[in-house]
């Protein structure tokens, strides 16, 4: 970011504190890796998994119960048009909500799980609203 965007932060002049006094270079440098040159949340595993799957059940019983239901299984939903694109219709993007300290094999599992539970439940609302 510019100094002009950081200045509109109250923390831009503590910020500039850290770096002008070096405290950031205990904070970054590993004996094994070096200095890190990422933002901390691309560092590990930092998958996304994710499925487009209908969920027209779970449209029509409630948004904002699905996205409760997601944070349960600790997935992500998404509009298919991306994190900021918004929801249309009843496809979503569901994904694995966490990124870092799992394998891969537990991220993309997790989803999994959680998909297959999500479309189940999808399949009984769909029934109660006889759809």
């Amino acid at each position: 970011l510019s100094p002009v965007c950081l200045a509109s932060h109250d923390w831009y002049q503590n910020g500039r504190r850290f770096c002008q006094e070096g405290v950031w270079q205990g904070l970054l440098l590993g004996q094994k890796y070096g200095y890190v040159h990422s933002c901390p949340t691309n560092l590990g595993t930092g998958m996304r998994a994710s499925v487009h799957i209908d969920l027209p059940g779970w449209t029509k019983h409630s948004i904002d119960k699905l996205k409760a239901r997601c944070e349960e299984l600790h997935l992500q939903p998404r509009g298919t048009r991306g994190e900021s694109g918004g929801q249309t219709g009843h496809t979503y993007d569901i994904s694995n909500k966490h990124r870092l300290g799992y394998s891969e094999v537990q991220l993309v599992q997790k989803m999994i799980d959680g998909v297959n539970t999500l479309w189940k439940e999808d399949q009984e609302f769909q029934k109660k609203y006889n759809m």
